[in-house]
Order: C-alpha cells, then structure tokens, then sequence
C-alpha cells in the first residue's frame, strides 16, 4: 500500500523522468498505457527539444533523484547480463558526490559515539570535510601522538531515508515485473534486493573496518600494496578512524609520470593485486574504482573505501580460472561442461547446445589482437549468454566482473598496451597447479586429518557401537538364514572387514594420539593415520554393501 509521502515521492520521481525526455519509460508499461494520449497534451511534445541519448537521460535523472538513487545508479552499471552496454557504460559515470553537511554536526555525532569530546582524543579536528559522499564524509585529524588520521562518520539520518527510499524502490520494483514488457527478464525485484544488502553493509563502518584490517594483513610490508591502518579504539558502527594517506589519484597519469612512475609496472601491479586477492586470499576490494586508488611515488598503490568486499568459494575459484583457461585454449566444451559441474546453470542443460552459443560468443573476440582481448567483456558476454541457460547470477560473481572491468579499464588508462591475459595466466595456471597438484592434495589431507584428529579421541566408542550394532544384525541375519551356507560365508568375510575397518580407525587414532613427537615425524604420522582411515572407511563401506 502506497502512502501519502510516497505517492509524492512516486509523482516526483515520474515528474523527472518526464522533464528529462523519458516519457516512453513511464507510458510503456501496461499500467499507463491507457494514458497514453497525455504526452499530446505535454509541451515539449509540440516543441522539439534537442535531448542527448537515452544512456545519457537515465543517468541525468538519477542524478536529480538524489544520492540514493545515485548509488542505485552506480550498482546497476555493474549488471551488464541485465543491461544494453551503452547504458551500463553510462550508469557507471554517475558520481557520488552530495553536499556535506555541517562539521559541527559531524563532530556532535561523533563525540555521542565515543562517549566523550573530540579534544580529548585529538589535538586537532578539521570541522571542514575532506570529501563527501551520499552515506558518510570524512574529516581530517591528529592524534595526541602526533599521528595524522581521518574520521569518517555516517551522515545523521541516512538509515531513514534509504529505508524510506527502498520502499518505493520495492513498489516501483513490484509494479515494473507485473506490467513492463522486459519485467520478468530484467528481475527488478531481485535487483533491489542486492542493492538492499549492499548499501545496508555500507551503513556499519565497523564490518567497513574489519575489510580494511583482514586486506591489510594480507598485504602487510608489501611493495605493491599499502592499506592504511585501522584505529579501533575509535571505531563504532557510525565512526571509523583510520590513519591518513598521502598519495597521487590513480587518474592522474600526467603527475604520476613526472614523478618517474612507470606506467608498465603500474597497470601490471594492478592486474597481479587483483588476481592475488582473488586466488590467494579468497577476499578482494570489490570498490576499486579510480577515486579509491592513490599510489606513493615509488610506484606502489595505496586502496581506501572497504564498504565492498566479493569473496568466492574454493569450487568458484577454481571454475573461474578453468573457465578463463579454457576460454584462453578455444575450448568451449570444457567451458560449458565447467557451467554444468560448478552449478552455474541447471544440471539438464544441453552442453552441445551451451557449447554453440559460448562458441558465438567467444570466436569474434579472438580476430582482435592478444592485447585488446578484455577479461571483463568476456565475461560479460559469457554471463550474458549463460543467462539465457538459466544460470541464476550469483552475487559474489557480479561484484568480480564489475571490480574486473575497473581494474582493466584502469589498467588500460594507465598503459594501453597492457596484455591482460600475459600478465594474467601463468598466474592462474601457478594457482591451478597447487590446488591439484600433489601440494594441493598434501595440503587439504592435512587440514582435513587435524580435523578429524579433533574429533579422534571419540572415533574407537564409535567404532565399538558400529561393531556391536553390525553383530547384532548379522546374528538376526544368520538365525534367518542358517541354512543358506553361501550366504553365511559372505556375512563371515562382512565380520572380518568390519573388524578389520574398526581396527584401522582405532589405529589411525593412536597414530595421531600418541605417533608425532614420540616415535614419529609429524608428516609421516599424518600420512600413516591417512593410510589407516582411508583403509578402515574402504572396509566398512565394502562390509555393509555386501551386507
């Protein structure tokens, strides 16, 4: 049910799409179609207007809509399965750029969530905003020490307008899927929902916080990377404080070469920051637009802003880089058999016919040269076209091609002939080798039997209680069928693998209980308990088939 704020709000939000030429938007859907004959009685349907190109009007009105439906925007643009590419490309200019607000109010709000004044934990507190945004501003500072920091602190009352904004988004949504033509495909109510817990996550500058700390360690006395530091004792859901960095803007090629940086190295170091968060860390800075970017004049980059993080599971990580290996080969069976096996798209689906479209996809790529192959198109084309397939887009894979095509895009602006895939494979195939290679094998037995050796002091009751169980039903067994001698021989041969199963496992046990560190190296006790289990698991199994 629409309320009276909202039917304004509605009317407004209708009111500019018309002043900006997007009329059609409004009486195209099946819901006004009957009021069609209105844009007769409009004034500039009788006076023409020299109006830019459709991307551009969208993006025009979001901008006057306001800085939540800004950030709406600027989500959208990451959506290329959903959207033309004219209008993604488009969306993606949308600035977050809003007027700040009061510094005093900035410094009342965080005095309330410290608990305490401003001076008596910094010698000084800039009240003007270094940069301004539409869910926070952050303001400069230093700390009695003499440590130069900034703070960044929510905007007073945002949480009430996004919520208020949502809920209109959610109407509109709702009424776009019942009576706009393209509803259904374009899933509108999903793609509110995904901007919901995005800028939901935005709103707690703690898990902000958090992002910047885990990144930081993964990259601690790195040459490439530099995060600044986190000061958690004045961190609070609405407050964040962190040290403050001094570097050149990523965008600004011309400063950036006088200062003697090579453009070479910087846009492959940021190709392998990208590619190393992804498979090394499993946890990568999904914001890394050129506003987030800074570099120090040795060369090394310097990232802010972790309000967006993507991680991918074990099982995503390593379709993607057999995807994009296999992509790199022509292969595009494996390709849509990897689609098939990782889920990406329904079990039924035909390969030979996922094959065909992936095929027409990919071939016009590879007539251009090596070095204008773009990662993130492909990507792009091939979620597009798994999409006709039914694949459900899952969230942490948008966020990859959208933080893909930023780092491509930047890598390209800082130097144009950069070779992503060069730069790129033997990096994943190094990733690839260690996870099924016989490192990869070592390494997951070994987290997998501390795992079990948690649980080892339990396994020989377990065992016990299996074994009185199977007894039992083999006796019933046996007074059923005394007669049937064959049948007793197999029971036997069961009994003797059950017991000869138990014993492995009472084994591996001790093995692991009392073997390391007495009459064992630690790696050869680990493998004889993985030889023991193993064998023991084989045993039962092959029992109580039988059985």
């Amino acid at each position: 049910m629409i309320g009276p704020r909202q039917a304004l709000r509605l009317f407004r939000i209708n009111w500019v799409l018309l002043r900006h030429g997007l009329d059609e938007v409004v009486l195209a859907t099946r819901v006004f179609r009957p009021l069609r004959w209105v844009k007769y009685l409009l004034p500039w349907h009788w006076v023409a207007r020299d109006l830019p190109a459709y991307p551009v009007r969208v993006r025009l009105a979001l901008e006057d809509l306001g800085p939540i439906f800004v950030k709406f925007g600027q989500i959208l643009s990451t959506r290329r399965d959903l959207l033309p590419d004219d209008l993604a490309i488009e969306l993606a200019k949308l600035q977050d750029r809003v007027p700040p607000f009061d510094g005093a109010q900035a410094r009342a709000l965080i005095e309330k969530a410290w608990g305490r004044s401003v001076d008596e934990v910094l010698d000084k507190f800039d009240p003007t905003p270094l940069a301004s945004a539409s869910i926070a501003q952050v303001h400069t500072g230093r700390l009695k020490d003499g440590t130069e920091i900034v703070v960044k602190v929510l905007r007073p009352g945002i949480e009430r307008t996004i919520r208020q904004d949502l809920g209109l988004m959610y109407t509109i949504a709702h009424l776009a899927e019942r009576y706009w033509k393209d509803g259904k495909r374009l899933r509108p109510v999903e793609v509110v929902r995904e901007y919901e817990k995005t800028i939901f996550d935005e709103l707690d500058l703690q898990r902000e916080a958090a992002n910047a700390s885990q990144i930081r360690r993964s990259w601690l006395n790195s040459e490439m990377l530099y995060i600044p530091e986190v000061y958690w004792d004045w961190t609070r859901s609405n407050v964040m404080m962190m040290e403050r960095i001094y570097g050149t803007p990523v965008s600004d090629v011309v400063k950036l070469k006088a200062q003697g940086v090579s453009m070479k190295q910087l846009g492959e170091r940021g190709v392998e920051i990208f590619f190393t968060q992804v498979f090394r860390d499993n946890f990568f800075h999904a914001d890394m637009h050129p506003g987030n970017i800074f570099v120090e004049p040795s060369g090394r980059y310097i990232s802010i802003d972790f309000g967006i993080v993507g991680t991918l599971t074990t099982e995503d990580q390593r379709y993607l880089a057999e995807n994009l290996l296999a992509f790199f080969e022509r292969d595009y069976r494996r390709v849509a058999e990897l689609h098939v096996e990782s889920g990406w798209v329904p079990a039924g689906t035909r390969v030979d016919e996922f094959e065909s479209a992936i095929r027409t996809v990919s071939e016009p790529i590879f007539e251009k040269p090596l070095s204008e192959i773009s990662f993130g198109h492909f990507l792009v084309r091939l979620f597009q076209t798994a999409r006709r397939f039914d694949m459900e887009i899952q969230p942490q894979l948008v966020l990859l091609e959208k933080t893909l095509l930023n780092i491509e895009g930047l890598g390209r602006q800082l130097y144009p002939e950069l070779d992503l895939w060069t730069t790129a494979k033997p990096y994943m195939e190094r990733w690839m080798k260690d996870q099924v290679g016989l490192k990869g094998l070592f390494d997951r037995t070994k987290r997998n039997v501390y795992s079990v050796a948690d649980q080892a002091p339990e396994l020989p009751l377990i065992a016990y209680r299996i074994l009185m169980a199977y007894d039992k039903r083999l006796r019933g067994a046996e007074t059923l069928q005394r007669s049937a001698h064959d049948h007793q021989h197999t029971s036997s041969n069961n009994s003797i693998k059950a017991i000869g199963g138990a014993s492995a496992l009472i084994c591996g046990t001790l093995i692991l209980l009392l073997g390391p560190g007495h009459w064992l190296a630690e790696t050869t006790g680990i493998a004889l308990a993985v030889v023991c289990y193993l064998s023991g698991a084989w045993l039962f199994v092959s029992a109580t088939r039988r059985a």
